[in-house]
């Protein structure tokens, strides 16, 4: 599809701005509007890649309509949405506690379901959109210390695969987003809050531009979903078998509360 309006949540982070990147290069005369919480790096973003720059806080779930209909009354319709934005904290259930894990669920599951269900009419009307969806591999596989993180995890990535089968016929693509960790402030926190030792200090690490050099390659060719990097298309596998919880147990690093 040739975008005409691209909205890319989380743009001032390593993947989100990557990201940024790639659709800014590939079109060149698209809208490109780009969405975090940091307004400093964000401006900063938004002025390196000639896109608009909307401070929001997508917790705010319930402000999310209006927002979203002032957006598109400047900018027109949304054909391409990325929901990259997503926090990560590794902290034991009774550690993390309600709040901290209600921020968790809203950043990572509620406001990416809200923002699709607030783009897919102007789609599914003109038969012609993409929805791009990070999930993890965390919600693939049980990490101990990740019951938020990998359960808004698990459910963003589970919606993301039955949207795409729903929305198939009406001409908008789905795509599903599994990374491992991945170079970033994300991980570079997620890091701080385990105990170090060879199994957080080696577990297998991606690079930001890799991944979105993907995710741009699976959205060009209308595929269904990205793993990177690529030894956690195993761990996908796993996830599916009776050795899961065996061998995560053995495998997550333990979180320092």
């Amino acid at each position: 599809m040739t975008p005409k309006h691209i909205l890319i949540t989380g743009a001032a982070g390593a993947i989100g701005g990557q990201l940024s990147a790639r659709f800014r290069d590939h079109h060149p005369q698209a809208t490109l509007t780009l969405v975090d919480l940091n307004a400093k790096a964000l401006e900063a973003a938004a002025r390196q890649h000639r896109a608009n720059a909307e401070a929001c806080d997508l917790t705010d779930i319930d402000a999310l309509p209006a927002w979203w209909q002032a957006l598109t009354d400047r900018h027109g319709p949304v054909d391409v949405l990325v929901n990259c934005a997503g926090i990560m904290d590794i902290l034991t259930v009774h550690g993390t506690g309600w709040e901290r894990g209600k921020r968790l669920l809203d950043i990572n599951f509620t406001a990416p379901m809200r923002l699709m269900d607030l783009a897919l009419p102007s789609m599914v009307s003109n038969r012609h959109g993409c929805v791009i969806n990070v999930a993890s591999m965390a919600g693939r596989v049980p990490i101990r210390g990740c019951s938020y993180y990998g359960g808004a995890k698990a459910g963003i990535g589970l919606a993301s695969e039955i949207a795409r089968l729903d929305l198939k016929k009406d001409g908008v693509n789905v795509i599903t987003v599994y990374p491992g960790p991945i170079y970033s402030g994300l991980e570079s926190h997620a890091r701080s809050q385990v105990k170090q030792g060879p199994i957080s200090r080696f577990i297998p690490t991606g690079r930001p531009e890799i991944l979105a050099d993907r995710i741009y390659k699976a959205f060009s060719k209308n595929s269904a979903r990205v793993i990177y990097p690529d030894i956690y298309s195993v761990a996908k596998q796993i996830a599916n078998l009776n050795l899961t919880h065996r061998a995560m147990d053995f495998f997550s690093p333990q979180p320092n509360e």
